[in-house]
């Protein structure tokens, strides 16, 4: 079963984790003791409803002041699909945390209150489902039901996010906009019959629809090598394996490959999957792969096709998200770990603050602060082999590490 991954985003009482709730209850897949909790809480609340963000909303805080904090992971299924959503914080304070929720995202779901319209975190949130490149949003226009379900107001916000997108750089983005009411459950999971004007899908049949293969990162293939297999049997004295999993394209017995950074050639002789050998592997796949020739590989090199070969480098122009509480500044360093590789880097240059409301950058500041984003430069101690973030976001992104307190800093996206 296909499983699709999906991002959610909105300003706070927007209704992402009610827009959840709803879904898990219309779609069955509340345990029974999780929905009598959800109707107890209620009733103690003194509601006449059910409030479906219990459902999503799993610290002490959070349930206590009605907020999602920290970002939440949910699984479910339907007969056709299965789902992870990662259920993310509203607040500007939590930039770093809706950037990390929706770093594995496929899809994206942006919520904005119909009342209030597109505001200041709406664009931050636009913004950041644009660096990170994910393909198909769903701008979920909800609340409808407190706006008198009017077609005019949805028009009014789905015309500032058109303008929005016209100003962004990502061109590639489908946009997707659903009226609703989470909490009524108008166009979540059953058509809404309030809204007689839209003759759009309702969310879940949209998400149900989307062909994944579409909307994932299809590009040149990549094998970072995880570990070397040589087993201490007699059956397989001779085997050596490269274990690692297929970022990008598909990988095919055959292939002539080159093994960086050496630039060592080869061709691929198996790939095998615990006891079962396969002529190709698709990517995502976690496989191990044998070559023809005795050639020298170890942890942290790449297999990658012969004319597919990636840029090796010392130095790196990125975009990065500051995650912590000491600002990054000029000539600090720290460890940065792409992929399975690791090494000492060095902040040679901070070029720009980008302005997450697409109103510009401010060029060559002193510092980058926590939940922040901007333009670096870094220089390494030994060469990386990376792409572009648009060409290849497995192998155009990283972390930095700060070596004192072991702490990740930030988490970047290479130009």
């Amino acid at each position: 079963m296909k499983v699709l991954k999906i991002a959610t985003a909105g300003s706070v009482d927007d209704g992402k984790s009610t827009l959840i709730g709803r879904v898990l209850y219309d779609t069955k897949s509340l345990t029974d003791d999780k929905l009598e909790a959800i109707e107890e809480k209620s009733r103690q609340r003194g509601f006449d409803y059910l409030d479906f963000s219990l459902a999503t909303d799993g610290l002490v805080a959070e349930r206590e002041q009605g907020i999602t904090i920290d970002v939440a992971h949910i699984y479910f299924s339907t007969p056709s699909k299965s789902f992870i959503i990662a259920d993310t914080p509203g607040h500007i304070e939590y930039t770093r945390n809706m950037v990390t929720g929706a770093s594995t995202a496929q899809v994206s779901i942006v919520l904005i209150d119909a009342r209030n319209g597109v505001i200041e975190q709406t664009y931050r949130h636009f913004f950041i489902n644009n660096l990170l490149r994910i393909k198909d949003v769903v701008i979920a226009i909800n609340k409808m039901d407190l706006v008198d379900f009017s077609e005019e107001k949805y028009n009014v916000i789905k015309g500032e996010i058109e303008y929005l997108a016209s100003k962004s750089e990502y061109k590639d983005q489908n946009l997707t906009f659903i009226p609703m009411s989470a909490l009524q459950g108008d166009n979540v999971v059953h058509k809404s019959e309030k809204m007689p004007w839209y003759k759009g899908e309702t969310l879940m049949h949209h998400l149900e629809n989307l062909d994944t293969d579409d909307i994932s990162d299809i590009s040149q293939a990549r094998f970072p090598v995880q570990t070397v297999i040589r087993p201490k049997t007699s059956a397989y004295h001779d085997f050596r394996g490269y274990a690692g999993k297929i970022y990008g394209g598909d990988l095919v017995v055959g292939d002539e490959v080159a093994v960086l950074p050496s630039q060592t050639k080869s061709k691929i002789k198996s790939i095998n999957f615990f006891d079962k050998e396969y002529t190709s592997a698709k990517r995502g796949s976690s496989v191990t792969i044998t070559l023809e020739d005795n050639v020298n590989v170890s942890r942290g090199d790449m297999l990658v096709k012969v004319n597919e070969v990636p840029t090796i480098a010392k130095q790196i122009d990125a975009t990065i998200c500051w995650m912590d509480s000491a600002p990054l500044e000029v000539s600090q360093k720290y460890y940065i770990r792409h992929g399975v590789n690791d090494a000492q880097a060095k902040i040679t240059r901070l070029a720009s603050i980008i302005k997450t409301d697409f109103s510009g950058i401010e060029e060559n500041p002193s510092e980058l602060a926590l939940n922040q984003i901007g333009d670096i430069q870094l220089k390494l101690s030994k060469p990386l082999l990376f792409d572009s973030y648009k060409d290849n976001k497995s192998n155009g992104s990283f972390i930095l590490i700060n070596p004192k307190t072991n702490n990740t800093v930030g988490v970047g996206f290479i130009k």
